[in-house]
């Protein structure tokens, strides 16, 4: 990571009630007791469920944004994309219900709201859902491969890390 890209936000979205949908919040929240062992000053991950809202808020500051969650585009399960935000990012429509704010509209309302103080390299990740029903449990495909991209996610904060050591000494 560069120096002018050690500020980086992680956060997982998803709901823990719906099966594969919670793999986004999964993965932020070994992330976070990942960090709890291996603290980085630089790197901060959330757990922000199905709130956009708070998704807006909590990347404000940060250079770099990495929002992990679920999708459902009749893929192979457990396929994982990583696409840049600028292509998901959408202005919401008008409503009264917060709930229809999501990460999507979070990115572009933010980059409106907080201009420089909004990421300004924001990368989605997502994990093809297999079931989205209510329950409690990942598939295999996704629990696999919320694996892999937990590793992955491993090596950015070590990376990080190393940078940050190294810059010190």
């Amino acid at each position: 990571m560069s120096n002018d890209q050690k500020n980086l936000t992680i956060i997982g979205c998803g709901n823990l009630n719906r099966n594969d949908d919670a793999v986004g919040v999964i993965i932020a929240q070994r992330l976070q007791q990942y960090l709890a062992a291996y603290p980085h000053p630089h790197v901060k991950v959330y757990d922000c469920g199905t709130a956009g809202m708070e998704v807006m808020f909590k990347a404000r500051g940060s250079k770099h944004l990495i929002i992990i969650d679920a999708s459902s585009t009749n893929s192979e399960p457990g396929a994982v994309f990583q696409v840049p935000g600028k292509e998901l990012e959408a202005l919401p429509d008008p409503s009264y219900n917060l709930h229809d704010f999501r990460w999507d509209n979070a990115i572009a309302a933010g980059r409106k709201i907080f201009k420089d103080d909004f990421p300004q390299i924001v990368t989605v990740y997502l994990i093809e859902a297999a079931i989205l029903d209510f329950g409690c449990e990942l598939t295999q495909a996704v629990k696999l491969s919320a694996v892999i991209v937990f590793a992955q996610f491993k090596v950015i904060v070590d990376k990080s890390i190393e940078y940050e050591e190294t810059v010190s000494s």
